[in-house]
């Protein structure tokens, strides 16, 4: 595997600074359609839904990207908008070596100085990276016992030091270095910054769009259906395989957020799970002590 995909998988790791996982997130293994392109709309939603639309049959993969982009809707966490602090609760799962490493994250992020607060919690790490992650495991981080970690001053980074340009092709480059752009590396390298970006903080409505559109235009990205992620959640399943390893990433048809991405290493010495990550919540927040919303507040486990 090209020594190319180093850069992003050192912002990866970046983002959750103490709490040792990399961000590339997950789906429920085998339930994505693995047909071509055009598949039925789903039943049970509405005609006139941005995912009925999306998934209508005859249309390319950029086409169903670019029609989601220009017809998401607000999202729950968009009017948190002004609050001092970037909330993210994040479970992932991680290669280390030979081992997966599985990890609960709630984490505040002053904007303002870099820095702020991560509740974390660990369940036993895997042996074998052979490991398809499963709901039941999420039991598992929830019970195991949390660690509060304070962050000084600039010890939490944004995964893009500059604002997100509002062009695609800007944050394309920001993402993925254009000289790279003829590399076989090039397409995981650029999928791993859309997720990387979406993991790191809460984004509004346009620049959902506009990573969406950056999606859009990833070489050889394929649709794969609707899907069903860990978490119980249903969105549309977009992957790339490239440099050896596969990445799907499930989307909200309505919100255009990312649910869910998966990243499986598809051969080399130790074929199996790079990484998973379920993005649960995602927003702004006053304080360290609270979760983004009065419904994500009901839902959480007591914060310690």
């Amino acid at each position: 595997m090209t020594h190319l995909t180093l850069t992003a998988r050192r912002r990866l790791a970046a983002l959750l600074g103490g709490s040792v996982v990399l961000l590339t997130a997950c789906q429920n293994a085998g339930t994505a359609a693995p047909g071509p392109a055009g598949v039925p709309p789903s039943a049970s939603q509405p005609a006139s839904t941005p995912a009925t639309a999306a998934t209508a049959a005859g249309l390319t993969t950029r086409q169903r990207l670019d029609l989601l982009a220009s017809a998401i809707s607000t999202a729950p966490a968009d009017t948190t908008a002004g609050l001092p602090y970037t909330y993210l609760h994040l479970q992932t799962w991680a290669r280390a070596t030979n081992t997966i490493v599985r990890t609960d994250v709630r984490r505040w992020r002053k904007d303002a100085d870099g820095s702020g607060r991560e509740i974390i919690r660990r369940a036993p790490d895997l042996r074998g990276v052979n490991h398809h992650p499963t709901a039941e495991e999420r039991q598992e981080l929830s019970r195991a016992a949390p660690q509060s970690v304070h962050h000084g001053i600039n010890q939490l980074h944004p995964y893009l030091p500059e604002d997100i340009p509002a062009e695609p092709r800007e944050l394309a480059r920001l993402l993925a270095p254009p000289a790279l752009v003829d590399e076989p590396a090039y397409p995981r390298i650029l999928t791993s910054g859309v997720v990387g970006l979406a993991t790191s903080q809460h984004l509004d409505s346009r620049q959902r769009a506009t990573t969406l559109r950056v999606l859009a235009a990833v070489p050889d990205i394929t649709y794969r259906g609707t899907t069903t992620d860990l978490a119980g959640r249903t969105g549309l399943a977009f992957q790339v395989t490239a440099d050896g390893s596969t990445s799907t990433l499930v989307i909200d048809p309505a919100t255009g957020e990312l649910l869910a991405a998966k990243e499986w290493i598809d051969g080399g010495r130790r074929p199996g799970l790079f990484s998973c990550s379920l993005l649960l919540d995602n927003g702004r927040a006053s304080s360290t002590d609270e979760p983004t919303s009065p419904t994500a507040a009901a839902a959480a486990t007591p914060l310690r």
